[in-house]
């Protein structure tokens, strides 16, 4: 289904691919004896090649997130997703690409293993939205704007409307990855794509879902959008076994779960805040919190002493001094408290 807006930003190879034909797409029914593949014949449950597009399970996505299948392309975690995004429509080496600084690193990582320009640029004061200088920094070449909400590393979510306002005002493709979205009060766009076919929304079933083994990844889109990534992606990209665990997880509620996360992250950072070495905890609406201290890598070095495993981003730009900590379960925040406790108490008798 072709659509004027989007087809014009496509790369010309890409509007001209013939894709690949696999023998699943020449003969879609399920029943029947099966000799055009040159699979195995010997049945172990995963003999067949998988569906390549991925029907039954689109089909269980699109009730829990209330858009249709044909919205809906899964990819081998979000990461493929966002190279594909690249791959059909930034021209090597001629057109580039924004995001948000800090965010998440694979927009720029994307961005170079295709050789495509990225320009990031600054979050504003209290880590808010740079709506004006993103529109600013775009021209001719711009294809696509990467935003991250709630953002990795920081936390926070940004407002609806100065997203929707770069989505309205912005000529390419607008990202907006809502890895954590499960996580905050605030409600995602994904709605938002029927009346802006440049808005591509990014979940996964990585977090509030618990399946980041699986790999399972969402780009919610125009119909067209979403025609074309699955042009460019590998015919099999999901395999049997992630697709059923897929299917059968969710099944499995996780309003709960998520609300006790949420209770614990606000509860570790209550505790975290009277620390005397913590400068600042930054709010949060994902299941972690950004953490400003006096010495990152003495409080890094003594948690990992410990068997505490966290993520040190001091040396990024916009996040020095800071560590990022992931809310895990009861007992496992107790013991980094406790750990940073005694951390403290011995830092004041030194």
């Amino acid at each position: 289904m072709k659509n004027n807006m989007i087809d014009s930003l496509v790369r010309g190879c890409i509007a001209d691919l013939t894709p690949y034909s696999t023998a699943r797409d020449e003969y879609g029914g399920e029943l029947g004896v099966f000799l055009d593949a040159n699979e195995s014949p010997y049945d172990n449950g995963c003999n067949r090649y998988p569906d390549p597009h991925q029907r039954r399970l689109k089909e269980r996505l699109s009730a829990v997130k209330g858009v249709p299948a044909e919205n809906i392309f899964v990819g081998n975690g979000s990461d493929e997703a966002i190279d594909l995004l690249f791959r059909v429509f930034c021209e090597p080496r001629e057109d580039n690409a924004l995001a948000i600084a800090p965010s998440y690193g694979m927009y720029r990582v994307a961005a170079a293993i295709n050789d495509i320009e990225m320009r990031e640029v600054r979050l504003g004061e209290d880590l808010a939205l740079p709506v004006d200088e993103l529109l600013r920094r775009a021209d001719a070449r711009t294809k696509l704007l990467f935003l991250c909400s709630p953002n990795n590393p920081t936390g926070n979510s940004f407002p609806r409307a100065d997203m929707l306002r770069l989505a309205d005002g912005f000529g390419g493709i607008v990202v907006v990855d809502e890895a954590y979205i499960d996580f905050s009060e605030e409600e995602g766009l994904c709605r938002e794509i029927f009346a802006r076919p440049n808005l591509v929304v990014l979940q996964t079933l990585s977090k509030a879902w618990a399946m980041a083994g699986l790999r399972v990844g969402l780009a919610l889109a125009d119909r067209r959008v979403v025609e074309l990534m699955s042009m460019v992606k590998y015919p099999y990209n999901i395999d049997v076994a992630a697709m059923r665990m897929a299917e059968r997880l969710l099944d499995d509620p996780i309003d709960e779960k998520v609300a006790a996360l949420r209770e614990q992250r606000d509860a570790v950072a209550a505790v975290l805040s009277r620390f005397r070495f913590v400068e600042r905890v930054y709010p949060s609406d994902a299941n972690f919190l950004l953490v400003r201290v006096d010495d990152a890598d003495a409080v890094y070095d003594r948690l990992i002493g410990e068997g505490i495993i966290v993520r040190n981003r001091s040396r990024i730009e916009g996040c020095e001094g800071c560590l990022r900590i992931t809310i895990g379960l009861v007992e496992e925040n107790m013991k980094l408290l406790k750990t940073l406790e005694r951390y403290e108490k011995e830092s004041i008798v030194r």
